[in-house]
């Protein structure tokens, strides 16, 4: 009998099972993340420091989402290159994707960023900025399968402003991901990685690898 699963509900269970998702056992199939990262610059670092002292400030409340954005995500997407040339920014507002036997489909609507067609930013649809990455992940990855470009690698990063993942999607048959570490902002230098991160893969993006 044909199921619909809301979008927001998702989890990486459902993916696996209705859509063939498996993680990736390959050592080598997500190194973006951790090879061939660039340098910071000292004016990188000063804006580092900056953002450092804003996340301060605003940990020891309540964090709504939309703060979350405009306060960190929005300043490191600025950082890594992202506002210019070549990339451009678009707002995926539905997302709707059929199981190979037909008998399922994911649909809703999730607030995520889309960045040239390959890279998908998700800040976590909660009231609260502690809510739990896990929630996020098969969320982004959901978009992510839907997406029509298959010839290429796809990336994403999900957030709740003080905890990052970084993802990457290959549409074979099945689908294959996998995962960066999660960076917390809690930790020391772990701000400044998370920029180098963002900008080795606005690099690869941009230039079509």
């Amino acid at each position: 009998m044909p199921s619909t699963i809301p979008a927001e509900k998702v989890t990486l269970y459902d993916l696996e099972q209705r859509f063939q998702l498996r993680r990736s056992s390959d050592a080598q199939f997500f190194l973006e993340w951790q090879q061939g990262l660039p340098e910071l610059s000292e004016a990188e670092y000063r804006r580092i420091e900056h953002l450092k002292a804003v996340y301060a400030n605003l940990s020891g409340r309540s964090v709504l989402e939309n703060t979350v954005k405009m306060a960190i995500v929005s300043p490191l997407l600025d950082l890594a290159g992202f506002y210019l040339p070549p990339f451009y920014i678009t707002t995926e507002e539905e997302v709707q994707i059929q199981a190979e036997d037909g008998e399922t489909t994911i649909r809703g609507r999730i607030d995520v960023l889309v960045i040239k067609d390959r890279f998908w930013l998700l800040v976590i649809e909660s009231k609260r900025a502690e809510f739990s990455l896990k929630v996020g992940i098969p969320q982004a990855l959901t978009y992510m399968l839907a997406s029509p470009m298959s010839n290429r690698p796809l990336y994403g990063m999900v957030t709740n402003g003080s905890n990052f993942v970084f993802l990457k999607l290959s549409q074979d048959q099945p689908p294959i991901y996998e995962r960066s570490k999660e960076f917390l902002l809690e930790e020391a230098d772990q701000l400044g990685q998370i920029l180098q991160v963002l900008k080795r893969l606005a690099g690869v993006v941009a230039s079509g690898g």
